[in-house]
C-alpha cells in the first residue's frame, strides 16, 4: 500500500515535470525588445491562442531541409526533375545554366532515392512572392514549376 502511494507520487511529479519542460510561447513575449527600448504593448486575446502559438513554433522547429537546416514550409521552383542514367550530370549542367543566367537567385541541387535528380530554386513563403521570379524562369526553362518544400527562414531584415 505504501508503495503504491510513493509509486504514484513519483509518477505524478515526474508528469509535471515532463509538462513544465515544454516551451510555452506568450504572444507579448514575441513582440518585446531586447534592450528593452520603446512603448508598451498590450495583447488581450484568449490563452488558447498562446497554446496553439507553442505548439505551432514546437512543430515548426522540427521541420528540416534537405540541406539539414532549420526551415518552415514555403515553396521552391523546380527547373530539373530525372532519374535517367546520365541525370546526375545533366542537373549539374542545368544548375550551371541557371546559376549564370540567374545570380540573384539562390538554387539547390538534390537527390532522392531511387535515383531522382533535382533542381530547385529560391525560398518562398508563398507562391505569390515567388510570382515574379517564376515568370522569368520559365522564359529560360519552359518545364519550371513550383514545388511545396521545407525552405530556410527568410531574412528578416530584407522587407
Amino acid at each position: 500500500m505504501v508503495r503504491k502511494k510513493i509509486l504514484l507520487i513519483i509518477v505524478i511529479i515526474l508528469q509535471n515535470g515532463l509538462c513544465n519542460s515544454q516551451a510555452f510561447v506568450r504572444t507579448s513575449d514575441l513582440f518585446r525588445r531586447p534592450n528593452g527600448e520603446g512603448g508598451e504593448l498590450r495583447i488581450n486575446q484568449d490563452p488558447a491562442l498562446d497554446t496553439l502559438l507553442s505548439r505551432y513554433i514546437l512543430a515548426s522547429k522540427q521541420k528540416r531541409t534537405q540541406e539539414g537546416s532549420q526551415g518552415m514550409q514555403g515553396f521552391r521552383i523546380q527547373i530539373y526533375y530525372s532519374s535517367v542514367r546520365n541525370a546526375r550530370e545533366e542537373s549539374a549542367r542545368v544548375r550551371v545554366e541557371f546559376i549564370n543566367k540567374f545570380p540573384d537567385i539562390i538554387s539547390y541541387a538534390q537527390y532522392r532515392e531511387p535515383g531522382y535528380f533535382m533542381v530547385r530554386a529560391g525560398d518562398y513563403r508563398t507562391r505569390t512572392e515567388g510570382f515574379k521570379d517564376f515568370l522569368r524562369v520559365r522564359k529560360v526553362f519552359p518545364d519550371a514549376y513550383f514545388v511545396p518544400a521545407i525552405i530556410n527562414f527568410p531574412d528578416q531584415g530584407k522587407n
